[in-house]
């Protein structure tokens, strides 16, 4: 950010300040909103691994690395897969020891750089999981788009919608418990922005508020092939664009319910905090705010449509935490209070945005089971 920073003081001495700030401006919201499938979310350190063995591997100390639950790890041509803090492992006091699940592909060794992701399995639900599934192809807004479809026997189909910084890959953490356990077919989608689907015309990402047609469009889908009911599991922006499809789709009451993970809510703060964590200056974030206004036609300030306790009329399953800096947790907070009858929420703590499964893959899947099994 010192070298934009740089350029739009010098736009400044040379076109004037108002012409800099209008291109500051669109810089900042281009920052935030620009698609990144499968990158990490900005403000996740880097982690050093600084040993491994039998079924361990010692990282750099940090909050993120404390965390509890289960994670992927991710550096340049890894991907592996930690579980709990090991605490009565002798270790050095600026390190972590966490149990080692799993390396699916790569060499962890002492000094590779890493990340903590959501994401655990890499691949398809086949090759990942052992779970046969088709290939289809949805006929979307801006043409067609690619979707894993697990089948199963039920007349009850969940729709997955992944989130900022992943892929469809980030739903496999949950196909095998709604496919083998509570035999739902499942139908996870890649939309807008994501590879193989159509890239959105601005080349911009519009959290949710026109990828929820996507969504739609997936729906049209399932109930065309013999769905009677859906249910829509989003995370983070896919739980904005299941919240936009449950107020505004046609076949909305085909809608049984929705499951939201981390759902953005106020998509001005949560622009100002992608903007703020790829190092856009606290001044330029205003302006980053009326560019993306602009640019996309998002609207409103703070809580939008996607927040309006009103707009919902199905029942809601909500797993967020304070612990989110990308998603306020306040915005759920206040959904929740509004429509207690209609919103369970299970507040997850020391997860971050869209992690909620990792932090206790138990009591999320047992939250799920309570909830989906009255909707069957």
């Amino acid at each position: 950010m010192r070298s934009a920073t740089a350029a739009a003081v010098a736009a400044a001495t040379v076109i004037g300040a108002g012409t800099a700030a209008v291109a500051a401006g669109r810089y900042a919201s281009g920052v935030a909103l620009r698609p990144r499938p499968g990158r990490p979310l900005p403000g996740e350190p880097r982690l050093t691994v600084h040993a491994t063995g039998p079924g361990r591997i010692t990282l750099t100390r940090a909050l993120p690395s404390l965390r509890p639950g289960v994670y992927g790890l991710e550096g340049s041509g890894v991907h592996a897969v930690v579980g709990p803090v090991l605490a009565d492992v002798p270790h050095a006091p600026d390190t972590v020891v966490r149990r080692l699940e799993r390396v699916d592909h790569g060499i962890l060794e002492a000094g590779t750089r890493v990340r903590l992701t959501p994401r655990l399995y890499s691949g398809t639900p086949e090759s990942a999981l052992g779970i046969p599934y088709e290939d289809v192809e949805i006929a979307g807004e801006l043409g067609p788009l690619p979707a894993w479809y697990v089948p199963a026997a039920r007349a009850t189909w969940v729709i997955t919608a992944h989130g900022l910084g992943t892929t469809r890959e980030h739903p496999l953490n949950v196909l095998g418990f709604l496919s083998r356990r509570l035999r739902f077919p499942v139908l996870d989608l890649a939309y807008r922005g994501d590879a193989g689907a159509p890239r959105p015309a601005d080349g911009l990402g519009h959290l949710g508020e026109s990828e929820w047609r996507d969504l739609d469009a997936a729906l049209h889908h399932a109930v065309r092939h013999g769905a009677r009911s859906v249910i829509l599991h989003g995370w983070s922006t896919g739980a904005a664009m299941a919240l936009h499809t449950a107020a505004h789709s046609r076949l909305r009451d085909r809608i049984a319910g929705v499951v939201l993970d981390s759902p953005v809510l106020d998509w001005e703060a949560t622009l100002r905090a992608l903007a703020a964590a790829r190092g856009v200056p606290a001044a330029l974030l205003p302006l980053a705010v009326h560019a993306a206004q602009g640019r996309t036609g998002l609207q409103g300030q703070g809580p939008g449509q996607t927040a309006d306790p009103d707009a919902l009329r199905v029942p809601a399953l909500v797993f967020h935490g304070p612990g989110d800096s990308v998603a306020p947790w306040a915005a759920t907070r206040a959904l929740a209070d509004r429509r207690p009858g209609l919103v369970t929420l299970h507040t997850v703590r020391e997860a971050p945005h869209a992690a909620m499964w990792n932090a206790d893959p138990q009591r999320y899947e047992e939250a799920m089971r309570r909830f989906l099994t009255p909707l069957l």
